[in-house]
């Protein structure tokens, strides 16, 4: 992997590198060996204590929380649900289905026939009925028919004619009316209204509007001014003073700041990184050590002294012991299998003075022909070689 080029660093930088290093580096191997001794302790009591105690822990809630349940629904809940569906189809599906095959569907059969039959006798009834109804109706319509026809279509065209005039001589008094009205409020409200807009509101109105425009741009005028003096007054009294705070003493003393706060962070990451190396360099020192003062002497005692020793107490004592112990096994054996026979044969010899001696089955001839034998220079089969 190709590194970037860096950047030329200044004196400022190279100067507060070295010291801070060091002084990270003093602070920090402390911290890094103490936490690595954590980080080992942690491990081992993961390893050696809380993994199985989780793991036990975990078995005893699986044995007292799980398997009661699992089988508490497996072998009851299930069998007892099980056994209520059997006794619900048994008590409540089959006749339910029963009595709807055999009793609610006939008589839904019959309800529906005789109701075919009352509607078949309602519609005929409701026909003879529409038939009579109709007849008076028609009866009816042929009376009403002729008094439409010879009394009143013509005193209804008499009643249009009248109207027809009425209506033609209100009309004309109507316009003649409106002609005299219109002129009226021509002469009376439109001319004076319209004089008095031109010569009089116009004017006013203009004049109005030319002042107010005066008063706008005069109050324009005095608010812009105002303005441009509080702009100078806060450029002059805030902006400009902490432009220059900002410029000349907060930008470099955060540019020192982030350069420091930059070169402690390096600082500490090859402090921690250092620490770590020495750490381990410790940590391998002191297993070394504990492997030469503790671990070497015990495997050494061990393959030197235990060893030989137990193969000593072995041949010497365990071995001899353990034969002597297998021949007493055998012995042991031997009698109670010879008392057991003992046992057996007297029990057999008592049955046969009480009972007798038992009845031996009888040879049964066998159901299929026995095999013929082996041909011999005496027995032949052929017809010549007979006797």
């Amino acid at each position: 992997m190709r590194r970037e080029p860096q950047a030329p660093e200044g004196c400022l930088t190279v100067a507060i590198r070295i010291p801070v290093r060091i002084i990270a580096l003093v602070l920090v191997v402390p911290v890094r060996m103490l936490w690595d001794a954590l980080v080992v302790a942690g491990r081992f009591l993961n390893d050696t204590l809380l993994r199985p105690l989780g793991r036990a822990l975990l078995w005893v809630a699986r044995a007292v929380f799980v398997w009661p349940f699992v089988g508490l629904w497996r072998y009851v809940a299930v069998p007892v649900g099980k056994t209520l569906g059997l006794l619900g189809n048994i008590l409540f599906v089959v006749p339910l289905v029963w009595l709807y095959h055999s009793v609610l569907t006939p008589v839904g059969h019959a309800i529906g026939w005789a109701a075919r039959g009352i509607g078949a006798a309602a519609g005929w009834v409701a026909r003879g009925l529409g038939a009579g109804l109709g007849w008076v109706a028609r009866s009816l319509g042929a009376g009403l028919g002729w008094v439409y026809a010879q009394l009143l279509t013509p005193v209804g065209h008499a009643v249009r004619w009248v109207m027809k005039g009425l209506g033609a001589g209100l009309a004309a008094l109507g316009i003649g009316v409106w002609t005299v009205v219109a002129l009226l409020m021509k002469y009376l409200v439109v001319v004076p209204a319209l004089w008095l807009y031109t010569w009089v509101l116009a004017p006013v109105g203009r004049a109005v509007a030319w002042c107010g425009r005066g008063l706008v741009w005069l109050v324009r005028t005095i608010l812009t001014g105002i303005g441009t003096a509080l702009h100078w007054v806060a450029r002059i009294l805030l902006v400009l003073p902490a432009l220059a705070l900002w410029r000349w003493i907060l930008a470099p003393a955060g540019r020192a700041l982030a350069v420091i706060g930059r070169e402690v962070w390096d600082a500490l990451g090859h402090a921690w990184r250092i620490a770590g190396h020495i750490s381990l360099a410790v940590g391998r020192f002191l297993g070394t050590l504990l492997r030469w003062i503790f671990v070497e002497p015990v495997r050494w005692v061990y393959r030197s002294v235990l060893t030989p020793v137990g193969h000593a107490v072995r041949d010497a004592v365990l071995r001899p012991a353990a034969e002597a112990a297998r021949s007493v096994g055998r012995a042991t054996r031997q009698a109670l299998a010879a008392a057991r026979e003992s046992v057996r044969q007297a029990r057999a010899d008592f049955r046969r003075m009480l009972f007798g001696e038992p009845r031996r089955p009888q040879p049964v001839e066998g159901r299929e022909p026995s095999g013929r034998g082996a041909r011999t220079l005496g027995n032949s089969t052929t017809a010549l070689t007979k006797d």
